[in-house]
């Protein structure tokens, strides 16, 4: 990232030095924690999902890290099992690495431990636990247990980017050019995001017919372009 924004502005010296830094962090994690079968130290959901959002594995071992984190949430019965670093990676990582189904499977479970267990419970909020509530054991700790809390409400990132496809474009930060890119899924029939942007209101939503046609309904504001995906269900299409 701070490579990237040194690009931006010019500053090759300063670009070369952090890729380069990036490159020794992530060796450095490799022979700390990746064994030669490409099991992460802990064999977690967390340590998978870290290590491939944070780009610290080579490209050649990267499919494997994600069928060992794709194993560790099947295993689970497709149920969450990270905090707050790694549940904001979950679901973005599965999806990135051709695991969009297990992702949607993820967001719409009901039973516990996930989002929608709170949500069956009645919560209009985000918890800052799991078991925030839980039908064996009550309340948690009065001492931590917030009920409007932001790190498992993360996932309203990928909702608004992924699920609904409002997205803003690496190559053009500050919303002057959009990326409108929904990829629907988990048996949704259709989902919308809006956000008002500094060049005024974009949106973007979809909706799934029953004969299986899609509607695609997309809002740029004006002075501003979009790139505009539509989902075919063709790879690279």
């Amino acid at each position: 990232l701070v490579a990237s924004v040194a690009e931006a502005l010019d500053r090759t010296a300063e670009d070369a030095a952090h890729r380069a830094l990036a490159e020794r962090i992530a060796a450095a994690f490799r022979g700390a924690f990746v064994a030669a079968d490409g099991i992460i130290h802990g064999d977690t959901q967390c340590a998978y999902a870290l290590a491939l959002a944070f780009d610290l594995l080579p490209a050649a071992d990267r499919t494997h890290a994600a069928a060992l984190l794709a194993e560790r949430v099947r295993e689970r019965d497709v149920h969450i099992a990270t905090g707050f670093v790694g549940t904001p990676y979950m679901c973005a990582t599965l999806a990135d690495h051709g695991y969009l189904d297990l992702a949607y499977q993820l967001l719409r479970n009901d039973s516990y431990p996930s989002w929608g267990y709170s949500i069956r419970h009645g919560a209009t909020t985000v918890w800052e636990r799991w078991d925030g509530w839980t039908d064996a054991g009550g309340f948690q700790t009065p001492a931590m247990n917030s009920f409007n809390h932001y790190a498992y409400g993360a996932i309203g990132d990928w909702m608004a980017r992924v699920v609904a496809g409002l997205d803003t474009h690496p190559d053009h930060p500050g919303y002057q050019h959009l990326r409108l890119a929904p990829r629907p899924g988990g048996g949704l029939t259709w989902a919308r995001a809006a956000l008002l942007t500094p060049h005024g209101r974009a949106s973007c939503h979809w909706e799934l017919e029953p004969c299986g046609a899609l509607t695609l309904t997309v809002e740029v504001p004006t002075n501003a372009t979009a790139e505009v995906i539509v989902p075919t269900g063709v790879p690279d299409r």
